[in-house]
């Protein structure tokens, strides 16, 4: 057992080594799948009717939230309704554009796509850099590691020097921040009046203080 153990630490170093991740070995063309990858069977029972749609996941449109008090009531009722039955809701035209969240996109397929040799200067496992590109956080703790490689930042309370930002994305993850912020805001502010509190209440409670932002 101690063998085992030992010899998939040593395997797991090796990959972490690397510094390319998940999309290192891709690009290497292997054919099969490490096996320290393997996750062990799922002990859940799965769904026996997957085109089940008795239950929905709440959606809530914020479209004209802020230009007419009735809609806004409206939508407080149904973050209040969604978060007492739900505990989640999904939220539809709420300000963010569109160009934003493609753009936002683009730049994390642009970051992964860089140079393996440009990434490797910011792969780390050290959470206090401003700026983490990595391959599973918890990689030597996890039963198995995720097919995947994460890059992290956080925006608030602390916003990062633009310099620590990989240039490739550095304009979209400040401009997509702010415009989450604000949105996160919001959501605060309607969770406050639908508790029965002042918008500010979570606000003031810090609730909007920290945010960080992760590209796979």
């Amino acid at each position: 057992m101690g063998s085992t153990t030992d010899n998939r630490l040593q395997e797991l170093k090796a990959f972490d080594e690397t510094k390319a991740g998940v999309k290192g070995l891709v690009d290497k063309g292997i054919l099969k799948i490490p096996s320290f990858f393997h996750h062990p069977p799922d002990k859940f029972l799965k769904a026996t009717n997957s085109t089940n749609t008795q239950y929905t996941i709440p959606v809530i449109d914020f479209t004209n939230i802020g230009k007419d008090p009735n809609t806004r009531q409206e939508i407080i009722s149904k973050v209040r309704d969604a978060s007492e039955a739900w505990g989640f809701f999904q939220v539809v035209n709420h300000g963010i554009p569109l160009n934003v969240l493609q753009d936002m996109k683009e730049g994390v397929l642009r970051f992964f796509e860089q140079d393996t040799e440009v990434k490797k200067e910011m792969y780390t496992r050290d959470q206090t850099r401003p700026f983490i590109y990595n391959s599973n956080f918890d990689l030597y703790s996890s039963p198995a590691p995720y097919w995947r490689d994460t890059f992290k930042c956080h925006l608030a309370p602390n916003a990062p020097k633009p310099e620590d930002l990989p240039i490739v994305c550095r304009d979209i993850i400040l401009e997509y921040g702010a415009h989450v912020m604000k949105l996160g805001i919001t959501l605060f502010e309607l969770l406050s009046e639908a508790l029965g509190s002042n918008p500010n209440h979570l606000k003031d409670m810090d609730c909007c203080k920290g945010m960080a932002l992760l590209g796979h």
